[in-house]
């Protein structure tokens, strides 16, 4: 690292997820160290079963390792019991799952405010009004999910990823429900949630055009990083994937 890179909010360091045990056993993660600096989008990309999606559980708590380590802003996960790892996903992280994960009862507004309620605090109200007019939902907050398209409970689960200002937003396949034009605003939320709001985005994605919206691109293969570059035209993203496919 350059004494001019950022620090990693979120780093590993030889990652093992082994699934079994004996001749049947899937290592779905061989050794992975890599680090995510804070402000920046970074997609992780890879064919079906290349360990992206473990790779994202394990950085986001909700899979322990096998071996190594990951530290999300300054705590080591594998030091914190149950208890406590559920506070940090809390108050440290957020998500966005590609099945929206709205809560069906409650109003936009409501599952906007769900962290926070859960946490026992109170929206900031500046802020709250900032988030819902970037997603653009001011004349929605009423309305429950059954009453909003795709696209807007997918707004309504990005603005309730950012309400409590998290360390790190987790997204995995974010636009795998969506059509194009709503898939391109999600994607255009993320991208002003990083140079406005001054993010930390991880997105697992197959899609080589959303994963052309962020920074960097992170490919895995067989449980190992095989390319870690500048993220850059689709079509280039293509070429990349088309190596290891």
């Amino acid at each position: 690292m350059t004494a001019t890179s950022p620090a990693p909010i979120v780093s590993t360091a030889e990652l093992h997820r082994r699934y079994g045990e004996g001749e049947a056993a899937v290592h779905a993660l061989r050794g992975v160290s890599i680090g995510f600096p804070a402000g920046q989008f970074t997609a992780i990309m890879g064919p079906s079963g290349s360990g992206k999606s473990t790779l994202m559980h394990l950085l986001a708590g909700l899979d322990r390792p096998t071996s190594g380590s990951v530290v999300v802003d300054g705590q080591e996960l594998a030091n914190l019991d149950d208890k406590r790892l559920t506070a940090l996903r809390r108050d440290k992280l957020g998500f966005v799952f590609q099945a929206f994960n709205l809560i069906p009862v409650l109003t936009a507004r409501e599952n906007i405010a769900l962290p926070l309620m859960l946490a026992g605090t109170d929206p900031d109200a500046t802020w709250f009004d900032t988030l819902v007019d970037a997603v653009g939902l001011t004349d929605r907050l009423t309305h429950r999910p059954a009453e909003l398209s795709g696209g807007q409970q997918q707004r309504v689960a990005i603005a309730r990823a950012l309400v409590s200002r998290p360390a790190v937003v987790f997204a995995d396949e974010p636009t795998g429900n969506l059509d194009s034009k709503s898939a391109s605003e999600v994607l255009g939320l993320l991208r002003r949630a990083v140079d406005e709001f001054g993010q930390t985005v991880i997105m697992v994605t197959h899609d080589a055009g959303a994963a052309a919206v962020a920074d960097r691109v992170v490919v895995l293969h067989d449980g190992a990083v095989v390319h870690d570059v500048d993220a850059e035209s689709a079509d280039a993203l293509l070429d990349l994937m088309k190596q290891v496919a």
